[in-house]
């Protein structure tokens, strides 16, 4: 099927049809829970028969968190553009020219649902790009990577093409690993790099390996034992057998990229402003690991501490987006006047 045939006002039938009202009654951007009263099982009716119509594949329009007939046809056109090979970028809001980028990567054992529903905190004209590391939601078939240069490696190719515009790095916990390797990549290549960088509830990289717990050398119920311990994990997942053991690979596979990880040594403070947030009461880093990033920025924008633990940021979205937004938004600011006074 050609992007072509996708019609909006084929699309605006097909939900008219599931609430049983008149088309016209479904504008582009009426929100679909606000005003139109579309609840989670009318939106999986909704999802099933777009699937089934365009062949987008199974669930991958609850997901996309599309809130509006427009959005919902940019995404279904996307997902058409870009279906023939698995992509590790997820676009939940795809724009055609956008102003600015953010790059959003996941935690350890986690997946790019981390950022669902963040894009309405961000400003219109930016787009965000969710990684996914494989093995897990929509790259689920593919194998996992337990090496830390391999995921920058793959992440690397599939943002090359994306940072032809303004683009700013957030990762939380591995995120935060991932975020920074990969700008180090960048950087020693001379690849554009981020305007922004912002690591959550990661310590900065220590030369010496310290004592810390090794976790993917861990059996079973010590892992379990030990993320319910430090917060490392929702309670859904750790108190359910059977979605522990379809999660547990993707742990220790995490896990091992982050034990295996040997830190630079001394390495050069990375041109860029960075930024650091973390959780109050998080059991896995304290205050002086978060701060100890200083070194490793010629511009270090600070610390901002919300309350909660290791995964304070599921409360905090719209503060958090809002810091964000401001960071790269005085970063790119300071770029701008930089590259002025360097002409």
């Amino acid at each position: 099927m050609t992007t072509a045939s996708v019609n909006i006002e084929d699309l605006r039938v097909l939900i008219a049809g599931v609430l049983e009202i008149e088309p016209e009654e479904v504008t582009d951007e009426a929100h679909f829970s606000d005003e139109l009263e579309i609840d989670s099982l009318l939106m999986l009716e909704i999802s099933t028969r777009v699937e089934n119509a365009y062949g987008v594949p199974e669930n991958t329009v609850v997901i996309s968190g599309a809130k509006t007939l427009a959005e919902l046809h940019a995404f279904v056109i996307s997902k058409l553009v870009g279906e023939t090979s698995a992509c590790p970028v997820i676009r939940p809001r795809p724009l055609s020219d956008p102003a600015a980028r953010l790059f959003m990567f996941h935690h350890a054992g986690g997946s790019h649902l981390l950022y669902r529903d963040w894009a309405e905190h961000f400003p219109e004209d930016w787009e965000l790009c969710l990684l996914e590391a494989p093995g897990r939601g929509q790259l689920q078939t593919l194998p996992l990577i337990d090496d830390c240069d391999r995921l920058v490696d793959y992440f690397h190719a599939a943002i090359a093409p994306l940072l032809d515009r303004p683009f700013g790095f957030f990762g939380h916990s591995m995120g935060s690993l991932i975020a920074y390797q990969l700008t180090r990549r960048l950087h020693h290549e001379g690849d554009p790099l981020p305007d922004w960088l912002g690591v959550s509830a990661y310590g900065a990289p220590r030369g010496e390996a310290g004592a810390d717990d090794r976790p993917h050398l861990m059996s079973d119920d010590e892992l379990r034992g030990w993320l319910r311990n430090v917060g490392g994990s929702t309670p859904q997942l750790l108190d359910n057998d059977a979605v522990w053991h379809k999660f547990v690979p993707v742990f220790r596979n995490d896990f091992k990229l982050l034990d295996t990880w040997a830190p630079p040594t001394d390495p050069e403070p990375l041109p860029i402003p960075l930024s650091v947030f973390g959780g109050r009461r998080d059991k896995l880093i304290g205050e002086d690991r978060l701060l100890s990033w200083q070194a490793f920025t010629t511009h270090f924008r600070g610390l901002e501490r919300y309350e909660g633990d290791h995964f304070y940021l599921m409360n905090h979205r719209r503060p958090l987006a809002a810091a964000i937004t401001a960071a790269m938004r005085s970063a790119a600011a300071c770029a701008r006047s930089h590259h002025h006074a360097t002409r």
